[in-house]
């Protein structure tokens, strides 16, 4: 996987113009760029082809669906293995009060990005459905206040 892809200042332009609203039609997007629409509909594609955009998708706020409340849960689980790791990213992915599932290194394994419709949902999804599991051997939870997003990535040497 390249790090540092060769991305001009009009493929710059692009990624952030998409990023803000995945929804911009094409014509628009050339007029903001000041090149032509067969010029965006080729660039937009040979970023797709290579990788660096990898999707659209919609944003949903989890509050209006009815999980106003969201934490972080961090897992530590033993032993760490494959054969054990995956049937638990199965599982939590599983999860319709997942959001994001981050496997990572240091003390925790895990980190569990979850929505829930209030504390005894939370409860209940802890002692339920997360502490019963064996390889779960250590659990921490942290209540989110704000979720805030950096809107546009950029490269790294920028």
């Amino acid at each position: 996987m390249a790090h540092n892809a060769e991305l001009d200042a009009v493929d710059l332009a692009i990624l952030a113009e998409l990023q803000n609203d995945a929804r911009l039609p094409n014509k628009d997007l050339a007029e903001r760029l000041g090149v032509a629409p067969s010029t965006a509909l080729e660039r937009v594609r040979s970023l797709r082809r290579r990788g660096i955009i990898t999707g659209f998708r919609a944003s949903v706020d989890t509050a209006r669906l009815g999980r106003p409340l969201q934490a972080l849960l961090a897992l530590r689980v033993r032993p760490h293995t494959s054969q054990l790791v995956d049937p638990l990213r199965a599982f939590v992915l599983d999860l319709p009060e997942t959001i994001t599932l981050f496997h990572v290194a240091g003390a925790e394994d895990f980190l569990v990005h979850v929505a829930v419709a209030d504390a005894d949902h939370l409860h209940r999804l802890v002692l339920e459905r997360f502490l019963i599991r064996p390889e779960i051997v250590h659990m921490h939870t942290t209540l989110v206040f704000r979720t805030e997003h950096q809107p546009v990535q950029r490269p790294a040497d920028m």
